[in-house]
């Protein structure tokens, strides 16, 4: 827009008018800053979901912050896997929303899922035991070259070098990319599974019961993996059934009984007795959290007696 000509008294008005404006496109957009760094990364809102006759989740509520981690916790059968599984695609909700960045989604499958930027370890490794590390890590992605400028075939060197510096830079593991993954030990198995979630640098990595095949010193390299993870700017999830790593690891706790989320509480505010009374009890500890269900509900649910077990 061209401005006319004014003389110098005029020229105070027109220039107000301008900041004026100026000033109001910049709370515009600056409210909506806010609003985004006020958004979860992740929320699930009052997802189901049965197996036959059993509720695995009931009314789930939770979210997940940008840049932080949070510890999944419960007794076997409280409906951790089963809410993994369906935030990465595997199980698909009865009832209740997942927002990504505060948009609804729809996660269809694994692969829908790393498109969004969730990378996953499953507690069952998920490992072909024939192929080799390199061909593990990259599955279904493999590099390819062209022969000739037209035949498309596998670029073994390529796949193989990003493989050894993935492993070594991220999980300082030394292991040749070639080795067959049926050759390795537990704890080289369970490093490869975690390194093949880094592949695609996701913004959310979900770990289950990550260090459960490893040594302790395994264990030490998976806490600093964690830690650099979130010095990176990513959040995790943790589920893990040892409360030592949880407290050691984790900024919140999220507490699952019989399919309900009992409670999310920073970690700093409680005691493991707090978390183990949660999980038996499937009720809040007073003056900690932030409660996600109805207190009668979960008295209720608490007395009650179960004759069939709920999916993990």
């Amino acid at each position: 827009m061209t401005v006319p000509e004014c003389d110098e008294a005029n020229s105070t008005v027109i220039y107000l008018y301008y900041f004026l404006l100026s000033l109001g496109y910049v709370v515009a957009h600056g409210a909506d800053h806010m609003t985004n760094d006020d958004t979860p990364l992740i929320a699930v809102d009052g997802i189901e979901k049965r197996f036959g006759t059993v509720e695995a989740l009931s009314g789930v509520n939770l979210e997940l912050e940008d840049n932080e981690v949070l510890g999944l916790v419960g007794d076997n059968g409280a409906g951790k896997s089963t809410l993994i599984k369906t935030l990465v695609g595997i199980h698909q909700p009865d009832a209740g929303e997942i927002r990504y960045e505060g948009d609804p989604v729809t996660i269809d499958d694994p692969k829908g899922a790393r498109d969004l930027g969730i990378g996953t370890v499953y507690q069952d490794l998920a490992l072909v035991d024939e192929l080799s590390v390199a061909s593990n890590l990259f599955l279904g992605r493999n590099p390819v070259k062209k022969i000739g400028g037209l035949i498309p075939v596998i670029d073994e060197e390529h796949m193989n070098e990003e493989a050894e510096r993935i492993l070594r830079e991220r999980l300082n593991i030394h292991v040749d990319p070639e080795t067959p993954v049926e050759y390795l030990s537990g704890g080289e198995r369970q490093a490869i599974a975690i390194a093949r979630a880094l592949v695609t640098d996701p913004d959310i990595v979900l770990l289950d019961e990550p260090t459960s095949a490893l040594s302790k010193a395994a264990v030490n390299q998976v806490e600093e993996l964690v830690a650099t993870l979130k010095d990176n700017g990513h959040s995790v999830i943790i589920i893990d059934h040892n409360l030592e790593e949880i407290f050691s690891w984790t900024d919140r706790i999220a507490v699952l009984y019989n399919g309900r989320v009992v409670d999310v509480v920073d970690t700093e505010d409680v005691t493991r007795d707090d978390i183990v009374s949660m999980m038996i009890s499937g009720q809040p500890v007073s003056g900690t959290g932030t409660t996600t269900a109805d207190p009668d509900e979960q008295r209720a649910e608490s007395e009650s007696t179960t004759s069939s077990s709920s999916t993990a």
